[in-house]
């Protein structure tokens, strides 16, 4: 009798595989939506840290606190086999490369609803995008 459970997300985006009570286990891979020219907005979980494991590829992870729409960054390349934990309250988001899978654990059900979105100026749009990209023209590409 099996009574080891295996998940696998092998397409592309968000998927919580496992969820139990109070905590869930999700993958997020790469879609077209991590790509930095793609991001405009950030996010905030106000009842769970989320944890960040990069299992392949590449990626950035963006930390933000926000007061009076002036942005304060913490933006880390992440490595693999380390564990990344963004706390409550703290804004975030995340590029991908095209071969990236990174794993997340943070409260059951938090994709249900405990998120809110800040949405970007133009400007605060092309700032961080000037940020992420001088990190990926050092790092990813060097």
């Amino acid at each position: 009798m099996t009574q080891i459970e295996e998940y696998q997300h092998s397409s592309g985006g968000y998927n919580p595989f496992l969820i139990r009570d109070g905590w869930q286990v999700a993958q997020l891979n790469y879609d077209e939506s991590s790509k930095i020219d793609n991001i405009s907005r950030l996010d905030i979980h106000y009842k769970t840290d989320e944890a960040f494991v990069l299992l392949k590829g590449k990626a950035i992870l963006i930390g933000a606190t926000i007061n009076d729409d002036a942005i304060e960054y913490d933006i880390k390349d992440m490595q693999a086999n380390i564990t990344y934990n963004i706390p409550a309250l703290m804004w975030h988001s995340i590029v991908l490369s095209r071969d990236a899978f990174v794993l997340i654990v943070e409260k059951d059900n938090t994709h249900l609803g405990d998120y809110e979105f800040y949405n970007f100026s133009e400007a605060q749009t092309r700032d961080l995008h000037d940020r992420v990209k001088a990190i990926q023209k050092e790092k990813w590409n060097g």
